[in-house]
């Protein structure tokens, strides 16, 4: 997965759209360790699970930094709608981190509720930010 999201980024020419989509993809491979555990497709292991946890409040800490300079690259995602609404972007994405910061897993039953917790904060997000 890191691989392809490697690749993925490589015709990005611009270094600071370059830095943001590796913090995002970051992110998501997080999002991708945790569903692939809630689903039984990666074994439980509650020390990388918190770990990925952790690693989505720190990124998401990061997220209005990476997108306060208003550019753009071909490969990005990332709508114009980030820079015209300001505020809110960075409200979503201090909630992504606030809700992170909030799980704890212990055990797999606390997979599901926090997929719900982090899930709902990154698609209230990509819905009006994301292409």
């Amino acid at each position: 997965i890191v691989g392809a999201a490697g690749l993925a980024h490589s015709d990005v020419s611009n270094p600071v759209v370059a830095a943001r989509m590796a913090a995002m993809s970051d992110i998501s491979d997080q999002m991708k360790l945790l569903g692939g555990m809630a689903k039984g497709q990666v074994d439980f292991d509650a020390t990388a699970a918190q770990g990925a946890v952790d690693t989505v409040a720190a990124r998401a800490a990061e997220v209005p930094a990476l997108f306060e300079a208003n550019e753009t690259d071909p490969e990005s995602d990332a709508l114009p709608a980030i820079w015209d609404n300001w505020d809110d972007f960075v409200t979503k994405s201090e909630a992504l981190q606030t809700a992170a910061e909030g799980v704890t897993i212990a055990s797999a039953e606390d997979l599901g509720p926090a997929m719900g917790q982090l899930g709902g904060t990154c698609k209230a997000c990509h819905s009006k930010y994301k292409d």
